[in-house]
C-alpha cells in the first residue's frame, strides 16, 4: 500500500512501489511459516469495525468523480506506477477546500486506486486507513484522504516528489543518482524516527514492513513512511509479543519471527539493519543475479562488518572519498546490532536515533577521520 511501486513501474517515473503481501517478484516474495504451525498463531484482524474505523479518520472522503476530476480521469499518461495494490494517479487538488483543480494548480496528489479483485486488498486498504488515518508525523507521509463507493477502494496521498530511496539506491539512470553519504545517512536518521515514533509508549505500532521501497524522499531528502496495510497493534499488558501470520517481504523479516509468528518493535528493527545494510553497501537485500553465497546480503555481508579493513569490502564504492572510515565503522556496528539473531540483543529505535543523530554533526576534529578513496568494486 503506500505510495510505493515495485521495478513494474515505468520507466523513467520518479516513483517506485512496494509489492503487496500477496504478489512476487524475481527478487521478493513472501515469507510464511509451514503450514504445520499456521494454526497456533492468529490471523491479523482490524480490531475495530469499518464504520467505526472511517468515522474516527481525520481524513476526508472523496467521491469517486472528485478523483476522477482531480486526476483528468485517471489518463493513463498520469500513471505514476503499479503495485500490486493497483495503480497510482498524479492529480492536483485545491489546497484550501480539496477539490479538483487544474493541472499544475493547487497542490500535488497521488492517488492509488485498488485493482478490484480481492478481499486482501481491501483489509490492506482498511488498514491504511485506520492508521495513517489517526497517526500524523513528519516522517510518516501523509494520507490525505480516501473514497469508498460501491465496489470502488481509492486512497489520496501527499506527492513525494523524489519518490522511494529503492529507485536511489537500486537503480541505474539520468533520473535517478546516487545518493551521497550525507544524504543516506540523512534518510537512514528520518526513517528511524518514523519507526522510533510507531513504536512509542503513546503509539505502540509495529510496523512489519520497513524496507526500501516503503521509504519515500520529498524534494528535500527527507525520509517518510509508507504502506501500513501490514501494520499491526504492539503488545499489550503483560504481553511481550503479538502472535500473527507470517507476512511481509523475503530478506527483510526477522528469523524469529519467521519461526513463530511472535512479532514484536524488534522486528522492525531486524528490518531497519537490513535497509541500513542496503544504504552502505548499495546492494540488494536478495538478488539471484549475485553469485552462490552472495545472494543473500546480509548471510554474505555480515562477515565485513566488523573491522576497518574488512568494512571496504562491503561499502558502495559509489560512494568512494564521501566518508571516513571511523564513521562507515560506526553505521557497520549499528547495522550488526540490528541485526542480532538474538532480539532483546538489538537496540530500541530511540537508541538508533540517537546513534544516528551523532553522525550528522559535521566535523569539528578533521584530522582523526580519514576520508576513504579506493577503487575497487563488491567481491
Amino acid at each position: 500500500m503506500g505510495l510505493c511501486f515495485s521495478s513494474k513501474t515505468k520507466p523513467g517515473t520518479p516513483y517506485s512501489t512496494g509489492l503487496s503481501s500477496k504478489e512476487v517478484s524475481s527478487d521478493e516474495k513472501d515469507v510464511s511459516i509451514p503450514s504445520s504451525k499456521i494454526s497456533k498463531v492468529l490471523v491479523p484482524q482490524i480490531s475495530r469495525s469499518e464504520g467505526e474505523i472511517l468515522q474516527s479518520s481525520n481524513l476526508k472522503s472523496f467521491t469517486l468523480i472528485e478523483l476522477k476530476a482531480a486526476t483528468r480521469n485517471f489518463r493513463p499518461d498520469s500513471v505514476l506506477g503499479v503495485g500490486g495494490f493497483g495503480s497510482v494517479f498524479k492529480g492536483w487538488i485545491d489546497e484550501q477546500s480539496l477539490v479538483a483543480a487544474k493541472p499544475g494548480t493547487g497542490i500535488v496528489i497521488a492517488v492509488k486506486r485498488l485493482n478490484q479483485d480481492g478481499f486482501q486488498g481491501h483489509q490492506e486498504w482498511l488498514a491504511e486507513v485506520n492508521y495513517l488515518g489517526q497517526l500524523s508525523y513528519h516522517h510518516l507521509v501523509r494520507l490525505i484522504g480516501y473514497c469508498l463507493e460501491d465496489e470502488h477502494r481509492l486512497l489520496v496521498y501527499e506527492f513525494m516528489p523524489r519518490g522511494s530511496l529503492e529507485n536511489h539506491l537500486f537503480r541505474r539512470g539520468s533520473y535517478f543518482q546516487p545518493l551521497s553519504w550525507s544524504l543516506r545517512l540523512k534518510v537512514a536518521l528520518g526513517a528511524a524516527k518514523g519507526l522510533a515514533f510507531l513504536h512509542s509508549a503513546e503509539t505502540k505500532v509495529i510496523y512489519r514492513d520497513f524496507k526500501t521501497s516503503n521509504i519515500l524522499l520529498d524534494s528535500n531528502y527527507n525520509a517518510k513512511l509508507c504502506d501500513f496495510g501490514l501494520a499491526k497493534d504492539g503488545p499489550t499488558g503483560d504481553k511481550s509479543h503479538v502472535s500473527t501470520r507470517v507476512m511481509g517481504t523475503y530478506g527483510y523479516a526477522a528469523p524469529e519471527y519467521i519461526a513463530t509468528g511472535h512479532l514484536t518493535a524488534k522486528s522492525d528493527v531486524f528490518s531497519f539493519g537490513v535497509v541500513l545494510m542496503e544504504m552502505i553497501s548499495g546492494l540488494k537485500a536478495i538478488d539471484k543475479n549475485r553469485p552462490s553465497g552472495q545472494q543473500s546480503l546480509v548471510e554474505w555481508g555480515k562477515q565485513y562488518l566488523t573491522n576497518k579493513r574488512k568494512i571496504l569490502h562491503v561499502m558502495d564504492n559509489r560512494l568512494e572519498g564521501q566518508y571516513s572510515i571511523d564513521d562507515a565503522l560506526k553505521v557497520s556496528t549499528l547495522a550488526l546490532r540490528c541485526l542480532s539473531i538474538e532480539s532483546k540483543l538489538r537496540p530500541n529505535m530511540d537508541e538508533v536515533v540517537t546513534l544516528l543523530e551523532q553522525l550528522q554533526v559535521p566535523d569539528v576534529n578533521g584530522g582523526n577521520r580519514r576520508r576513504v578513496r579506493r577503487r575497487s568494486s563488491h567481491v
